[in-house]
């Protein structure tokens, strides 16, 4: 079997991301067979490693992944230190364990996958793997098709350049316009800064496509279950982790 370094068999095996597995070890947090480890890199087999994570026995997790509708106004983030509502209070115990697919910011809604495979989360949410995301923008003011061709061409320079793969517009008037834009990357408040770098400032953002999966009907606060063969038909090429037990399949929408 193979050896992996400790942050990386953490992440693997479900029960924290690669961040979050080098931070606890770091912290002393994690102990390997009964010992203390603090070093991020230390080789272990995850099938045969015995890990505690403060004070507590951790096994991989179950297999699950979930697409929620984040409604706006509630953060993408498991704690927030101003006290605003996350995603997880929304979803309570149906969220235990889930890690998000990327982020939607306070103000944007749709959909948000969350999910216990953590190489899942890491191969989508990796730019190299160039994933779609698509949302529908509301913005301010008329989008004329010059505009538009500035987001396709490309904004600002080096490691701030940012382009839409694709911006179809669906209305436009004086007062505002839509549009639906598709990304290929996923930088952090891409479709915003896009268009205020058009003088056309974003009013309502909704993201409606991830790869091959669509948000649909779903409402807002819903979520409904992903089995795994439609995780691998939405992005073929991406790494599942290893079936451990029978895996949650599809089912109606729910409401948490």
């Amino acid at each position: 079997m193979k050896t992996v370094a400790l942050n990386r068999a953490l992440s693997k095996l479900g029960i924290l991301s690669r961040a979050q597995a080098t931070e606890a070890i770091q912290a002393g947090r994690v102990r390997v067979h009964g010992r203390i480890v603090t070093n991020p890199r230390q080789p272990v087999v995850p099938e045969r490693v015995h890990i505690v994570v403060d004070g507590e026995r951790r096994a991989a997790s179950k297999w699950r992944t979930i697409l929620f509708h984040k409604p706006r106004g509630v953060v993408t983030t498991r704690r927030d230190p101003e006290g605003r509502r996350t995603v997880y209070d929304v979803l309570g115990d149906a969220g235990r364990g889930l890690v998000a697919v990327g982020r939607l910011d306070l103000a944007a809604s749709g959909l948000l996958l969350l999910t216990t495979d953590t190489r899942l989360a890491d191969w989508i949410a990796d730019p190299r793997h160039a994933v779609p995301r698509i949302y529908v923008a509301t913005v301010r003011g008329n989008l004329e098709t010059s505009k538009v061709a500035r987001l396709t061409a490309g904004i600002g320079q080096g490691r701030d350049r940012m382009h839409a793969h694709a911006v179809t517009i669906l209305k436009s008037s004086s007062r505002e316009s839509r549009a639906l834009v598709e990304l290929r990357e996923g930088k952090n408040r891409e479709v915003r800064r896009l268009f205020d770098a058009i003088d056309r400032p974003v009013t309502e953002l909704k993201r409606v496509r991830l790869g091959g999966l669509e948000l649909s009907d779903l409402e807002p606060g819903r979520w409904r279950d992903v089995s795994r063969a439609e995780v691998a038909g939405a992005f073929p090429e991406a790494k599942i982790r290893a079936r451990r037990s029978r895996s949650v399949q599809g089912s109606k929408p729910r409401e948490v």
